[in-house]
C-alpha cells in the first residue's frame, strides 16, 4: 500500500518536513496510483504531472500541506492554464483559465501540489457522476454502484487511495453525498465561509460552496483554516469563525443537545439501513454524554418546493448564456446533455417574479431552521434516504425518473444548502452488502467549530481511518 493508505494529508506533509519522503516521491506515488487505479474508476479526468513537477522545483510554500499531491474538482474552480470543463461538452470547448480562483491560490499557499482534475456531472447538476463528456465514475467499494455526485470523482479518488484528500464542492449535497457513498468524511461549510471569487460573486445564490473530501477530520479542519475567509469585494461574508478549526477537531465538546430526525423533509421514503445508521450515530453521541432529543421537521414543505423550483435552473441558464456570449458561440444540439438542456429551456421561460419568490422562500427556510436551532446545538439525520444505487439509475433524458431517483439522494442534504448552514457526513456505518452509509450532522449557521469538535470526538471513539480506503472491486 502507498503512503496515502497509511497517512492522512497532514501526516504526509509531516513526512516531507521531516525528510522521510520528498514531495517529488509523493508525486511519483500519486501518478503511479492514477495509472494503476483510474482505468477502473474513471475518477481522474486530467493529469498535469509536468506542471506539478515544475511547482515542486520552484519551491513550495511552507504551509500545513507542504508537498502533498492534490486534485481539483473540474467544476467552477479555475486553475490558471487549465480548462474548466464543468463536466460539459460545451464548456470543454472554452479556453484555459487565465488565472487561479481565490480558493486555488489559497490551496497553493497551503503547500499543496496541484496535479489532477476529477470527474463531475455536467454543471454539477446530478447526485451521480456520469457526464457524457468523460463517462461515469465508479464507486471503489462496488464498481457497479454510483460514487455519488457531484464530487464523485473526488470521493472515488480519495476512497481508492489515489489522493489523501481532494477538492470538492456542494450545491445540493455534492460533498456529503459522495463522501457518504464512498466512506469518507465530508463537511459543507457555512454559506460565505469560503470565497468563490474573483470570477463569481456567489454560487447558486449562496447554495453552493467549496471544500474537500477527506479520510480524517483533522485534514478537513486544517484545510478550512487554510481556505476560509472573504476576498475583497465579496457580496457577503460568513460570521467570524473559529481561530483554529484544527484545534477544534482535537477539543472535547461540552455536553451538547442534539436533535434526531429520520423522516425526510420532502416526504421521500427512507430506507431502513439509512434510518438505522442515523439512529446509531445519535446513540453513539448519547454514549459520549450528549443529550439526544427526537424531533420533527418544522413546517417547511411549501417553501422548500418553491425554493427548488427556480434558483438552480435560472442560475444554470445564465451561466450557459454568459459562456455563449463570451465565446461568440451558438448552442448546438449536442453541446448540453438532455437533462441540462431541459433545465435551461425551463429557466428561460421562468418569470422573474418566480425567481424572486424562490429566493425569498430560501430566506424563509433559513429563518425557520434558525429558530429550530435555538433549542439544539446540532441535528443528526441520514445523509441519504437510500444506500448508493447502481450507475445509470437516474436516467439521462427522463425528467420524472431523474427527479424521483435523485430525490432519495438529496432528500436530507439539499435543505441545508438552501439554509446555508454547515453540515457534515460521518462514515460510521455499512449497508448489509458492505457499502458505506454516512450520517449527516447539521450545525447552527456559522458554527463549524461545534461540528469539528463532535466529529473529532466520534472519530476518536469509533475510528474509521483504517477502513476508509477500498481497492476497486471487480
Amino acid at each position: 500500500m502507498s503512503l496515502v493508505g497509511e497517512h492522512d494529508a497532514l501526516g504526509l506533509a509531516e513526512l516531507v518536513r521531516s525528510g522521510e519522503v520528498s514531495a517529488r516521491e509523493l508525486l511519483d506515488q500519486a501518478v503511479a496510483s492514477i495509472e494503476a487505479t483510474n482505468p477502473s474508476l474513471n475518477a481522474v479526468v486530467a493529469v498535469f504531472e509536468d506542471e506539478a513537477r515544475r511547482a515542486i522545483d520552484r519551491g513550495l510554500p511552507p504551509g500545513p500541506f507542504h508537498g502533498v499531491p492534490f486534485a481539483i474538482k473540474d467544476l467552477w474552480a479555475n486553475v490558471a492554464g487549465w480548462t474548466t470543463t464543468n463536466g460539459s461538452r460545451l464548456f470543454a470547448s472554452g479556453p484555459p483559465s487565465a488565472k487561479d480562483s481565490e480558493v486555488i491560490r489559497r490551496y497553493r499557499q497551503a503547500g499543496l501540489v496541484l496535479v489532477a482534475k476529477t470527474n463531475t456531472p455536467e454543471l454539477g447538476l446530478s447526485p451521480s457522476t456520469e457526464p457524457a463528456l468523460f463517462g461515469a465514475t465508479h464507486n471503489p467499494w462496488d464498481l457497479a454502484m454510483t460514487p455519488g455526485g457531484s464530487s464523485g470523482g473526488a470521493a472515488a479518488a480519495v476512497s481508492s487511495g489515489i489522493f489523501a484528500m481532494a477538492h470538492a464542492s456542494d450545491g445540493g449535497g455534492s460533498i456529503r453525498i459522495p463522501a457518504s457513498c464512498c466512506g469518507l468524511f465530508g463537511l459543507k461549510p457555512t454559506r460565505g465561509r469560503i470565497s468563490v471569487g474573483p470570477d463569481r460573486g456567489e454560487g447558486w445564490n449562496g447554495m453552493s460552496t467549496q471544500h474537500v473530501v477527506t479520510r480524517s477530520v483533522r485534514d478537513s479542519a486544517a484545510m478550512l483554516d487554510a481556505s476560509a475567509g472573504p476576498l475583497a469585494g465579496d457580496p457577503y461574508w460568513a460570521p467570524p469563525g473559529s481561530t483554529s478549526y484544527r484545534a477544534d477537531a482535537r477539543t472535547e465538546p461540552a455536553r451538547l443537545r442534539i436533535g434526531l430526525i429520520t423522516e425526510s423533509p420532502t416526504g421521500v421514503p427512507v430506507e431502513p439501513e439509512c434510518r438505522q445508521a442515523a439512529e446509531a450515530t445519535a446513540r453513539r453521541c448519547g454514549q459520549l454524554g450528549h443529550e439526544i432529543v427526537h424531533l420533527s421537521w418544522p413546517a417547511i414543505t411549501d417553501d422548500f418546493v418553491t425554493a427548488r423550483s427556480a434558483i438552480v435552473p435560472v442560475q444554470i441558464a445564465v451561466t450557459v448564456d454568459d459562456f455563449l456570449a463570451k465565446t461568440g458561440r451558438t448552442l448546438g444540439p449536442d453541446d448540453l446533455e438532455p437533462m441540462t438542456r431541459m433545465l435551461v429551456d425551463h429557466a428561460r421561460s421562468t418569470p422573474a417574479t418566480t425567481y424572486v419568490a424562490a429566493v425569498q422562500a430560501m430566506h424563509r427556510l433559513g429563518r425557520t431552521m434558525g429558530l429550530l436551532f435555538e433549542d439544539i446545538d446540532a441535528l443528526v439525520t441520514p445523509t441519504m434516504a437510500a444506500p448508493p444505487g447502481p450507475l445509470g439509475a437516474l436516467g439521462a433524458d427522463d425528467m420524472d425518473r431523474f427527479i424521483q431517483t435523485s430525490g432519495s439522494m438529496t432528500a436530507f442534504t439539499y435543505l441545508v444548502n438552501l439554509t446555508g448552514q454547515p453540515a457534515m457526513t460521518v462514515p460510521l456505518d455499512r449497508s448489509p452488502s458492505g457499502l458505506p452509509i454516512g450520517s449527516q450532522v447539521i450545525g447552527r449557521f456559522g458554527d463549524e467549530a461545534t461540528l469539528f469538535q463532535l466529529a473529532g470526538q466520534l472519530e476518536r471513539a469509533h475510528p474509521w481511518f483504517a477502513r476508509s480506503v477500498s481497492s476497486p472491486a471487480p
